[in-house]
């Protein structure tokens, strides 16, 4: 078998005596594009963080492509995954341009107080090509719509050339036309050759495109499933999951959610 891209094994966070990861054992092969589903506080920002390395497990084991945490510089490790979240887009600065927020991602700086090398300026060059934006290159952040923003932080986190790139709720803020056209991207993206692989973490089964190939679903800090999406995405998993019976529908290769309370109609969410 190929070397993982990531394992985690038996992961355990306790603070002050209270579970926020239990027993978390997850494995991403090459190859594998993964969402990571589950309601809020069930535990997905606190596995981001450990991943990371900003977040300290109480027990159990991660490593990253073959590297295991607390034996490796995690620091540098930490470059080999890339993320995009709203915690990054709103500490971009207004009025940097677009080439310098992708050539920032190599440095993991944000606010770039240098100027980018001719290699740098090249590499960044490409990437604004790769994920379709070469023509807003000398755009200053302040101007981009919110989708333009998630597609240069996921330019800006491959000039490190991750193995994994994690987007942490990449379609918040966007309307439904936004998200649509991000979520094709992302299609594009994925199908690219030597893309890296894809984590999406969501709330939002509508958001799951067919790029993603495995699901990780999360609730109160425990793992539900983690498996290819035809096994994983079910009713009753997700039933499971949300803690409320619903029910999953799929049409031309997209999902959605009914919600069915007891003594109530169902509603799509």
């Amino acid at each position: 078998m190929s070397q993982p891209i990531l394992e985690v094994q038996s992961l355990n966070i306790r603070r002050d005596g209270t579970p926020i990861l239990r027993d978390v054992s997850w494995r991403v092969e090459p190859g594998q594009n993964w969402v990571v589903l589950g309601p809020n506080g069930c535990g997905k920002t606190s596995l981001l963080a450990a991943l990371t390395g900003y977040l300290m497990p109480t027990s159990g084991e991660m490593d990253l492509l073959g590297k295991r945490f607390g034996e490796a510089d995690w620091r540098e490790l930490r470059l080999r995954i890339g993320i995009v979240s709203s915690s990054i887009r709103q500490l971009m600065a207004d009025s940097e341009p677009v080439l310098e927020s992708v050539a920032s991602g190599k440095y993991a700086m944000i606010d770039f107080w240098g100027r980018p090398n001719r290699a740098d300026r090249k590499r960044a060059r490409e990437i604004l090509t790769q994920i379709e934006c070469s023509h807003m290159e000398e755009r200053p952040w302040a101007v981009l719509s919110q989708g333009e923003r998630q597609r240069i932080l996921i330019g800006r986190a491959l000039m490190s050339d991750p193995r994994l790139l994690i987007l942490d709720e990449p379609c918040a803020g966007l309307d439904p036309v936004a998200r649509e056209h991000f979520l094709q991207f992302l299609r594009r993206l994925a199908a690219q050759p030597g893309a890296p692989s894809l984590v999406l973490v969501t709330h939002h089964v509508e958001e799951i495109v067919d790029c993603f190939s495995h699901g990780l679903l999360l609730r109160a800090g425990a793992v539900i499933a983690a498996a290819p999406l035809a096994r994983c995405l079910t009713s009753k998993l997700l039933s499971q999951t949300f803690g409320e019976p619903v029910r999953l529908q799929r049409r031309q290769g997209r999902y959605s959610l009914t919600v069915s309370s007891p003594g109530t109609p169902g509603k799509v969410v």
